[in-house]
């Protein structure tokens, strides 16, 4: 089958690590897939020679953009849908794609509305929506939300990354196109512990005999690492043996720097900062647990399905999307949401655990090769088409 994927993010990072997942999934199932991106933001492009390849004026655009104001930032969005009927007609009369696969965008509805009156199947991958409270506010919420519920009416299928996601659609535009729910999920040829010397590795990052509990991410509010920080360093001693390994970056990443430095930890809690993208199974290698400090209640955190592929379990929030993914005490262990102290004790009690930490790890490692490879999410997203339904 012919495919055509199409975004409008920058490609990068998580949504790049997303893109490219579901792509090669496709792919591998024999189908011929192509890519069409906003300009400068082609995630297949993204890495070069083993490093991150940054459009400069791309960059710049970033920057703008990111000062620009809510509305006219939204206005832009929604004059987007005419750049995309021009580049969509001129892709379906080169390629002819059998079905478009598009990651939904707010005010974008030229794919749908554009594949309709040509006959072909659209489906609709959700990961943002004008029904949740979003890190940049927006201000025509009424027509954003009118569009989408035009969008996800007459798609021809839709793929929630969470229920969360599912069920606030469902209540808030009632007769939405049939739709199934796809969490993330891990590429295993990259993130498998059997291609890592763990012993090594660790004696580099200068963590040999130690216990290891980690994160990769980025540095920002929402996941909560600047307070569990401050949190942890309180009661470090509780636990001697105990390293965080706190990879990533980001705007709290400064914050975390000098309480650590305040402290004295620096040999307590590591902060490498970031890495690229595929140096990070071996950094996870290291780690003998993990944890999400926080996250929210519609996101499916893409690092959660990577260190479970690695056999690194992770403490994580009873957020709906974790839970749906995490089973307490079986895949990983649960806190209860917003509740830091319960998240920390947990870190802490799992010090001295290592036969627990093993145990959840191998059963984290099993669910993902059995259930959530990208392979899976490619099998969910062609079972919507009609000719495929049951």
């Amino acid at each position: 089958m012919r495919i055509l994927y199409h975004h409008r993010t920058r490609g990068r990072d998580v949504e790049g690590v997303h893109i490219r997942g579901v792509v090669g999934a496709l792919r591998e199932l024999g189908h011929e897939v192509s890519v069409m991106s906003f300009p400068g933001a082609d995630p297949e492009q993204e890495q070069v020679h083993g490093r991150a390849v940054r459009s400069k004026g791309h960059g710049h655009l970033g920057a703008l953009v990111s000062r620009m104001p809510g509305v006219l930032f939204e206005a832009l969005e929604l004059g987007y849908n005419l750049v995309t009927l021009v580049r969509m007609r001129r892709a379906f009369a080169r390629s002819r794609p059998q079905l478009v696969y598009e990651r939904y965008s707010l005010f974008l509805f030229a794919t749908v509305w554009l594949a309709r009156r040509r006959g072909i199947p659209v489906v609709l991958e959700i990961n943002d929506s004008a029904l949740v409270e979003r890190v940049r506010p927006l201000w025509l919420k009424s027509l954003a939300r009118r569009i989408e519920r035009w969008c996800l009416r007459r798609a021809t299928g839709l793929v929630f990354i969470s229920s969360y996601f599912r069920q606030q659609a469902e209540a808030a535009y009632g007769d939405i196109a049939p739709a199934v729910v796809s969490p993330n999920a891990a590429d295993l040829a990259r993130f498998d512990p059997a291609r890592h010397d763990r012993e090594r590795l660790r004696a580099e990052r200068g963590v040999a005999g130690r216990v290891v509990c980690g994160y990769v991410g980025a540095f920002v509010h929402w996941h909560g690492v600047n307070g569990f920080v401050e949190a942890v360093a309180a009661r470090l001693d509780e636990a001697p043996e105990l390293v965080l390994l706190l990879v990533g970056d980001g705007r709290s990443l400064p914050e975390v720097r000098a309480l650590v430095q305040a402290r004295g930890l620096a040999g307590r809690i590591l902060l490498p900062g970031r890495v690229p993208h595929h140096e990070i199974p071996a950094w996870i290698a290291c780690m003998d647990y993990a944890v999400l400090p926080d996250s929210n209640h519609y996101g499916s955190p893409v690092k959660l399905f990577e260190f479970m592929a690695m056999g690194v379990a992770m403490v994580a929030p009873d957020y709906a999307p974790v839970a749906e993914v995490v089973s307490d005490g079986r895949t990983g262990w649960l806190f209860p949401q917003r509740q830091l102290q319960a998240c920390v004790q947990r870190v802490l009690e799992l010090a001295a655990q290592p036969a627990e930490r093993q145990r959840v790890g191998a059963a984290a490692r099993e669910y993902i090769v059995r259930e959530r490879q990208w392979r899976n999410n490619a099998e969910q997203l062609l079972g919507l088409l009609p000719e495929t339904r049951p």
